[in-house]
């Protein structure tokens, strides 16, 4: 089996701003989030529920206090945190379902990209529409949303700007 450059993976990557409203086959969808289901978690606790919203009045409702072009995607992921199945480090409480959840989301933003898809983190969102839309239990926290689909034609891939490696890695002997 052949992968794909991992570091041209990563390059190509970006935060998705307008998306066609082409719709997305329920295969592509499903390939992503087997990248979720893949994805590494504390004590492989897997908290975490991906709902997926295709009806686009719910999706409209759960994006009120974002971006409008995200309407646009034809597709939804909720990731939805169960804080009480999640590991907590021994030493201080530390719950992780963020972490674990925040790797499970860049699986799925990575295969996106690898799918010829377009995705991006929204975590700016409002958290009480999304509850109320998916029925969600208190013990259940929706942490990120992510919009799928195709990019728009007229899509503007915005250049990186990073800080360079010396800056951000240290060295410790």
């Amino acid at each position: 089996m052949q992968y794909i450059d991992f570091l041209d993976l990563c390059e190509k990557r970006y935060s998705c701003r307008n998306y066609s409203t082409e719709p997305v086959n329920e295969e592509k969808v499903m390939k992503v989030l087997r990248t979720a289901q893949l994805a590494p978690s504390a004590c492989n606790r897997q908290p975490w529920t991906f709902y997926v919203v295709t009806d686009a009045g719910r999706r409209q409702r759960m994006l009120t206090k974002s971006r409008p072009a995200f309407n646009d995607a034809p597709v939804l992921i909720v990731a939805v945190g169960h804080h009480d199945q999640a590991w907590h480090r021994t030493a201080d409480n530390k719950d992780h379902t963020d972490i674990d959840l925040a790797i499970a989301g860049e699986h799925i933003a990575l295969a996106a990209e690898a799918a010829g898809l377009a995705t991006c983190w929204i975590c700016s969102f409002d958290v009480d529409a999304v509850r109320a839309e998916l029925n969600l239990a208190e013990n259940e926290e929706p942490v990120a949303l992510f919009p799928l689909g195709y990019a728009a034609e007229d899509d503007i891939v915005p250049k990186k700007s990073r800080k360079p490696l010396t800056e951000i890695v240290k060295w410790v002997d």
